[in-house]
């Protein structure tokens, strides 16, 4: 009678387990953080995002705000609209190429005057985050917090660029150059005349390349162990 009863009783255990195994039970525990799960919690997950976002925004903002952070980055650099490069095949062909590259060479002088000016906004936006903003950066693309901050901070750094850039370009003497290259070029008869909204047409490059380095950063941070430099990122973003 013992072996009967301990037969039923061991059998009763294999039939609930596999009865509970793969049923509600089962895919209820899975949401359930059991004592020594490893995993961020929500504080932690927001806090590791945002000193991402810290260390990345700076990187890229210090590395165009350095002499030749646009100029010598060929990804980034300033160059002329298709309208003005016209200008500037004629004017190269007869002479007016050190003009040419001068007035390049100002304008990505330009941005990197204005660049420091981001930190701030970065800072504020960053501040500004909620947690429904962190989870869905975190589960978006490699650039998801790029986009973020684009439709965030795209208007505000337009906005405090623009003066920037334009003093910026009087300083360096952007206007000037692009002024007389323009001059030399409407001297040439049976040319057209063209025009450029300079202030605004490298204010808009500006905040390109300053965009373009900041996904770079966070594609580092995404997927290179290496560029996790805190314990809080390698929490966050290793799991």
């Amino acid at each position: 009678m013992k072996k009967i009863i301990l037969l039923i009783t061991v059998m009763f255990i294999v039939v609930s387990q596999s009865c509970f195994s793969t049923g509600p039970l089962d895919a209820l525990m899975k949401g359930i953080k059991l004592p020594g799960q490893a995993g961020p919690d929500e504080d932690t997950t927001i806090a590791g995002l945002k000193e991402a976002l810290s260390i990345g925004t700076g990187n890229a903002v210090s590395s165009v705000s350095k002499t030749d952070g646009y100029f010598k980055n060929q990804i980034i650099k300033i160059l002329l609209p298709e309208n003005i490069q016209k200008v500037a095949d004629v004017l190269s062909k007869v002479g007016y190429q050190k003009q040419v590259d001068d007035f390049i060479l100002s304008m990505n002088r330009a941005a990197e005057h204005a660049a420091p000016k981001a930190k701030d906004i970065f800072v504020n936006a960053i501040k500004a985050m909620t947690f429904d903003d962190a989870v869905s950066i975190l589960k978006g693309n490699d650039t998801a917090a790029t986009e973020y901050f684009k439709t965030k901070t795209s208007s505000q750094l337009y906005t405090a660029f623009k003066p920037i850039i334009s003093t910026s370009l009087n300083t360096v003497g952007a206007t000037n150059k692009y002024k007389a290259m323009m001059r030399s070029y409407e001297t040439i008869p049976f040319v057209s005349k063209e025009s450029l909204d300079l202030d605004h047409y490298v204010t808009n490059k500006a905040l390109d390349g300053l965009f373009y380095m900041v996904g770079e950063e966070e594609k580092k941070i995404r997927t290179n162990p290496a560029a996790r430099v805190t314990d809080l990122l390698k929490t966050v973003f290793g799991r």
